[in-house]
């Protein structure tokens, strides 16, 4: 049997079923109250885990909700990425990449803008925020590989026009706070600007 595939220890089991609490309860909360709203003894008593404990998983309120909206984000991104693969042209491909990351983005506007300015200035040595900034790579990543399609775009043109893209996306999104903003409204104005940058 390899290691792999040897089951967790007691002690690993007891990690995970608390990291996945954790989540659970932080998940919920956020939802529910929005990450400003919730203090972090209320993810730890919704846990059922003491706020040391909860410290040892994630040391800020910002790190909590890089926790438990990475894996939203990851998901959104590979909806995407299974819609542009069809997609025959490149500001409709980049688009379908970018629509579910805005939907995932504004299911709580208030939560979304702050994963943003976490994924922005937060501290890069965390594990949630480096995994968010991986998340933010592997969007410039799908983009890219979506406009070296059209043979008259090198890689690092590709490369470069996907970063823009990506920042053109946070902003509007980080920008767009108003819940009154529908999410097509978000969608159509990243559109909007990509288009003036895309090669022609």
């Amino acid at each position: 049997m390899s290691l792999a595939s040897q089951p967790l220890g007691r002690r690993e089991r007891n990690k995970q079923q608390k990291l996945e609490r954790i989540i659970a309860a932080a998940s919920e909360l956020f939802a529910e109250h929005g990450v400003e709203e919730v203090t972090t003894q209320q993810i730890a008593d919704k846990a059922d885990i003491g706020t040391g404990t909860l410290f040892l998983y994630a040391k800020t309120k910002g790190e909590l909700l890089l926790l438990v909206q990475n894996t939203h984000y990851a998901e959104a991104l590979e909806r995407g990425r299974t819609a542009a693969e069809n997609v025959p042209t490149a500001l409709d491909a980049v688009m379908a990449i970018m629509e579910p990351i805005v939907e995932c983005n504004r299911t709580q506007i208030a939560n979304g803008r702050t994963y943003l300015r976490e994924v922005a200035f937060g501290d890069p040595e965390e594990p949630h925020h480096a995994e968010a900034l991986a998340i933010a790579g592997q969007t410039e990543g799908a983009v890219a590989a979506v406009l070296v399609r059209d043979e008259s775009i090198g890689d690092d043109e590709a490369a470069t026009v996907a970063h823009i893209v990506t920042a053109i996306s946070f902003f509007s999104m980080a920008s767009n706070a108003d819940p009154a903003v529908s999410n097509d409204l978000v969608v159509d104005d990243i559109r909007t600007q990509v288009s003036a940058i895309l090669p022609r």
